[in-house]
């Protein structure tokens, strides 16, 4: 996880984010053996000197180059399908949020509760305070309650856009008169960034998204607080 921090991404804050570097780990380290031992392979070819000059054909050797990558492409495959379901999967959702792409903003509504919606926009760099950063904050954040299942419905308003959250896993393309749905649960408490993933204009690049992960009776709180 502290590479993740090294490079400037975000730890992971859900279970589908954490399974996601799993996989990559485990995609890498089977790349590795294989480049380990085609860079033996090579080197012993180039520093050896026998020959052959009778070799018609080898059978054996072409049976187990071409069983071999299937077998590696078996332990690549199996998990990845297991994620790719875990991803799509949505079961019993307690809250529902609807976020709507502009030109270039954000709109919210909380499904579940009337009169809850919002805009959110990125804010000025005139306007910014020490802790906020550049880019990426905005004037209205999103408030999640953490260990809940949500169901976000994405869509858009005008052109292509793409609400991504790295940390949470999550990143659907929001498309004008389409709804497009996708869940994440966060697992920790803190303040998330995202940006639009889809080139939507002279803009795209200033429209962040910032959800924020508080515990459940702090949440309630929260939504007592707007009604």
């Amino acid at each position: 996880m502290a590479t993740w921090s090294n490079l400037n991404l975000q730890d992971s804050a859900s279970p589908i984010m954490q399974q996601l570097i799993f996989f990559h780990d485990h995609t890498l380290m089977i790349i590795l053996m294989i480049l380990t031992t085609v860079s033996y392979m090579m080197i012993l070819l180039f520093k050896n000197k026998l020959i052959n000059r009778f070799l018609l054909e080898g059978q054996m050797i072409e049976v187990a180059w071409t069983i071999a990558p299937a077998i590696i492409l078996i332990f690549i495959a199996l998990p990845s399908l297991r994620l790719l379901y875990l991803m799509d999967e949505i079961n019993k959702p307690m809250l529902t949020l609807k976020t709507i792409g502009h030109q270039w903003y954000w709109s919210y509504e909380y499904s579940d509760f009337l009169k809850i919606e919002f805009d959110s926009y990125m804010l000025p760099q005139n306007e910014l305070s020490e802790k906020e950063f550049r880019l990426l904050d905005v004037d209205n954040r999103v408030t999640i309650p953490m260990n809940t299942f949500i169901r976000i419905i994405i869509t858009a308003a005008d052109v292509l856009h793409a609400w991504t959250i790295p940390s949470l896993g999550v990143k659907a393309d929001a498309v004008p008169g389409r709804l497009n749905q996708s869940s994440f649960l966060f697992n920790r408490p803190g303040i998330f960034y995202g940006q639009c993933s889809e080139i939507c204009g002279a803009n795209h690049s200033f429209m962040p998204i910032v959800m924020e992960s508080i515990p459940v009776n702090k949440f309630i709180n929260w939504i007592l607080s707007y009604e």
